[in-house]
């Protein structure tokens, strides 16, 4: 059945009895394909037959189809001709692991963040109508995604349409932990009412079979909000909030699931369809450990284990010395956005379980809650992935910097993060930290000042963050580690004319250019700066009086990054150096692999080796100019276009 899918809505052509085949046939294609480029494959195993139905019933690229976060779309991508391209999937040149409008016109808003359909639906409804035109608006949302409050926003301004608007509620009873709160508890409530849902299904097929005024009756039944189901459904919440509620249906019966998604099509107003679903569906490691495969690197099939293992990561560091704490110091509590596996704090949650706190996809809240936390006397480390810190970013700056409160933040894929690509790319933080008055911003070079940092900053005052890349922890300068003290950088290297002034994981970076620099006859000084806020003013103060240039080295981007505070602070204080800034370009960086990003943007060993000789006035060889690939200005082409990553997404969110 698989063969016969090349193109947009092909599966028309699928006859219907036969819909069952080709679902089979498609989550052998994803296992398959998944264990050789690794992905997200327990959320896509679970939507494979409401995709299905999805295009069965809306014809594309008409009618609009947006996925909540997109990392299930993979079944879409294939149903709209793609299905060729999955062997370059999150990799360079390869097609994206999300929804992205410049790959085919069928994707219809480039999504990767939580709980953004609903809104982002209603608004082509609203110009679908005001222009006129005549298609239909799908929104697919997870239950876990309704756990970020701008899907009630949505919900509540969608009450007021007397048009159609269809919203497809994907209810697997998870994020990618397992989900929390009262929506969560709602919805098992919901599920659990099978006597309601037989009482519903059976009234329905029998009031269809009324010639010529069964369909008229079940709707005005409808539109009653009967006192049986009030009863049966406690509160009613979609429906008091104005939306027709449908369901629940069996997410795995192809028939039901298009005979349901028909009927919400014709209804006028705001529909939500709440299908019930299995996350991992049809491949055993996955439907036994949902939250391992919602990203995973390649794997043995027959297994499902990990093709190479992996050396312990910045997040296995962060856990370990969360663990610990937790022991040590009594006021010290963990929160996270429904990314406890992802942050690593699985395991303080297990030993410490009153002192953990998951709040749902719903990041504004928890950093306010934990400003709370901190006026009650506690210690909040708050544990958020880089890109999804950037949604409570007004929180950060009102409720917890205005205060001045001793809020942690421990900041996962901090920089390049390779295969997500775009909407995950974690290179805004410095830029948008660095402007809130009393934040302290740390970044370690390896893991043992990862460790480190973190005491640093449970014992600290104010706001501090800790930002630390995703992947493997760097073992390397473990001879270099003095005390944290706050605003003071680390000399690594001693040398002469140029200073290598690196941020976090661009240390590493530094310490490879400075060994191919002195390769050159050039001793560079390498200057590990450990603080971003407060940087260390008296340190290039000194180094300015023997030195002519300052590169200063940052997986950030350049606008607003350390960089150009390095440069504020040499005009200001009339140093005579020149300062040259490695960062990221003004674009939104494509997947790939992370050392391919860093290639193409010149943040290779190689290209600032290259930069400090061009800086300086010196020569450089036609083997180093190939090794050095693009140069940084050639980046500026880097658009919005993405493209993916051969490494484990480590259960990464939802978001």
């Amino acid at each position: 059945m698989l063969e016969k899918i090349n193109k947009p809505n092909d599966i028309r052509k699928i006859p219907a009895e036969s819909l069952p085949e080709l679902a089979e046939e498609i989550r052998e294609f994803l296992i398959r394909s998944l264990s050789r480029t690794g992905g997200h494959l327990a959320s896509n195993l679970g939507v494979v037959e409401l995709t299905i139905a999805l295009h069965r019933v809306y014809h594309l690229p008409k009618d609009k189809i947006i996925w909540d976060v997109g990392h299930q779309a993979y079944t879409h991508k294939i149903l709209t001709g793609r299905k060729e391209l999955f062997e370059g999937l999150r990799q360079e040149g390869g097609i994206s692991g999300f929804p992205r409008r410049e790959e085919s016109r069928c994707d219809s808003f480039d999504t990767g963040h939580s709980s953004t359909s609903i809104s982002a639906g209603l608004g082509y409804v609203k110009a679908r109508d005001l222009k006129k035109q005549n298609y239909s608006v799908v929104s697919v949302i997870g239950d876990g995604a309704l756990t970020g409050g701008m899907a009630y926003e949505a919900m509540n301004n969608a009450a007021e349409l007397k048009t159609n608007f269809v919203i497809v509620l994907n209810d697997n009873e998870m994020s990618i932990s397992r989900n929390v709160g009262g929506i969560s508890d709602y919805l098992g409530d919901i599920r659990t009412s099978s006597a309601y849902t037989g009482f519903k299904m059976g009234v329905s097929s029998a009031l269809e079979k009324i010639p010529g005024i069964g369909p008229s009756l079940i709707n005005t039944i409808r539109k009653t909000k009967s006192g049986i189901k009030q009863m049966i459904i406690p509160g009613m919440l979609f429906e008091n909030m104005g939306l027709t509620y449908l369901g629940p249906v069996n997410g795995h019966n192809i028939r039901q699931l298009i005979r349901v998604l028909a009927e919400a099509k014709r209804f006028e107003g705001p529909v939500l369809v709440h299908v019930i679903t299995e996350k991992g569906r049809g491949y055993e490691p996955a439907m036994r450990h949902p939250s391992r495969f919602h990203g995973t690197a390649s794997f043995q099939i027959e297994t499902g284990l990990p093709v190479k293992r992996t050396k312990p990561t910045y997040t296995d560091i962060f856990s370990t010395v969360m663990r610990k704490m937790g022991d040590r110091e009594p006021d010290v509590v963990a929160v996270t956005a429904s990314m406890a596996e992802g942050t690593g704090l699985k395991r303080f949650a297990n030993m410490f379980p009153k002192r953990f706190f998951d709040v749902g996809i719903a990041e504004e809240h928890a950093v306010t809650f934990a400003a709370g936390l901190a006026l009650g006397g506690l210690v909040p480390v708050v544990a958020i992935y880089s890109s999804f810190l950037q949604r409570a970013y007004d929180q950060l700056l009102h409720d917890v910097c205005m205060q001045g409160l001793h809020v942690v933040l421990a900041i996962d894929r901090a920089g390049l993060v390779g295969a997500d690509g775009k909407t995950h790319q974690g290179c805004f933080d410095l830029s948008y930290l660095s402007m809130m008055p009393g934040m302290t911003i740390l970044a370690p070079k390896n893991k043992w000042e990862l460790s480190d940092m973190m005491k640093f900053a449970v014992h600290g005052e104010g706001p501090i963050a800790i930002r630390y890349p995703r992947g493997e922890a760097y073992t390397g300068l473990e001879e270099f580690r003095a005390p944290i003290e706050k605003g003071k950088a680390e000399v690594i290297r001693r040398g002469s004319r140029a200073a290598l002034l690196a941020v976090g994981v661009m240390v590493k970076i530094a310490e490879e250019a400075a060994e191919l620099l002195k390769k050159q006859g050039v001793e560079v000084t390498l200057v590990n700066m450990r603080f971003v806020k407060p940087f260390d003013r008296e340190l290039l103060r000194e180094l300015a009086k023997d030195h002519d240039l300052f590169v200063t080295m940052e997986e950030n981007v350049e606008n607003g990054g350390f960089g150009q505070q390095v440069l504020d602070f040499a005009e200001q204080e009339g140093l005579p150096v020149h300062v040259s800034i490695a960062a990221v370009p003004d674009c939104f960086v494509r997947h790939g692999s992370v050392e391919g990003q860093r290639k193409r943007l010149g943040l290779d060993a190689e290209s600032i080796a290259r930069r400090v000789q061009e800086e300086l006035g010196m020569s450089v060889t036609a083997e180093q100019e190939k090794a050095g690939g693009e140069s940084p200005a050639a980046n500026k082409e880097e658009k919005a276009e993405p493209a993916g990553e051969d490494q484990q997404e480590e259960a990464g969110q939802e978001d």
